[in-house]
């Protein structure tokens, strides 16, 4: 077993990216993202942790046995189920690739665009969502909004290490500047027409709003179609990773 004491500058720290959680881990190696040291519980020798050394053997990552308390203090999570990897720096893909990927798929571009959502665990959930719907990404804004984190990762249960995420400043000009890609845009807000009775076949991008403000106004405004989900509740909204989850899969059922 190797258990070193590690001296890390706080330079060096900012360079660190946390995976955190055994399917994010797992998904990572798998996925071919190069992991520098994994920690993991010691005396933990359960299937997946087993399927997760065996693929760290495969890269020569160096495996750490520690404590609970180390894996606790290492955790920005809280929620590590006794493996954390360290990688290199999240690295952000450009609009290109979603389009690379889709044409590779023989698909027309399918992205979700997320209009500052801050809940790093709503992030994650929608990039999860993304991926089993089969976007060819995601785009995010690089202010006011979540960025890629351990908490992200973990909510994403591995769909990070797949699903593209692109990082822009600024959403009205980057759908403008698809626009001309051939893309046509749907933004989610409960005041549109029924997500039913629109065409989201095609090149399309799906427009998610803020957790409590939506999808602001400038952006609403660049969008071709403004598409809602019917409500038969008492309230009247869906919380955003699961309002993303709705109309992403309504994109599906058209495009079968």
């Amino acid at each position: 077993m190797e258990n070193k004491k590690e001296n890390v500058s706080v330079a060096a720290q900012e360079e660190i990216f946390k995976i955190e959680g055994r399917n994010a881990v797992l998904e990572a190696f798998r996925s071919g993202k190069t992991i520098d040291k994994l920690y993991i519980l010691d005396g933990c020798r359960d299937g997946s942790i087993n399927s997760i050394v065996r693929e760290a053997k495969k890269q020569d990552t160096i495996i750490n046995y520690v404590s609970k308390d180390k894996l606790n203090q290492m955790s920005e999570t809280g929620k590590h189920q006794g493996v954390i990897a360290h990688a290199a720096a999240y690295k952000y893909a450009e609009l290109d690739d979603i389009f690379a990927l889709a044409d590779s798929r023989g698909e027309a571009p399918f992205v979700l665009i997320l209009d500052e959502i801050e809940d790093p665990h709503n992030l994650g959930a929608i990039i999860r969502t993304a991926n089993l719907a089969g976007a060819h990404g995601v785009i995010i804004p690089k202010r006011r909004a979540s960025g890629i984190t351990a908490t992200v990762v973990k909510a994403s249960a591995g769909a990070i290490s797949y699903t593209p995420v692109v990082k822009v400043t600024n959403i009205s000009k980057t759908i403008e500047e698809l626009k001309t890609r051939g893309m046509w845009f749907a933004c989610a807000d409960m005041d549109g027409e029924l997500m039913y009775r629109c065409n989201l076949t095609g090149p399309m991008g799906l427009v998610i709003g803020n957790e409590g403000s939506g999808v602001s106004r400038l952006v609403k405004e660049k969008c071709d179609y403004i598409v809602s989900i019917p409500m038969k509740g008492d309230i009247d909204s869906l919380n955003a990773s699961v309002a993303a989850g709705v109309l992403a899969y309504e994109v599906v059922r058209q495009r079968m």
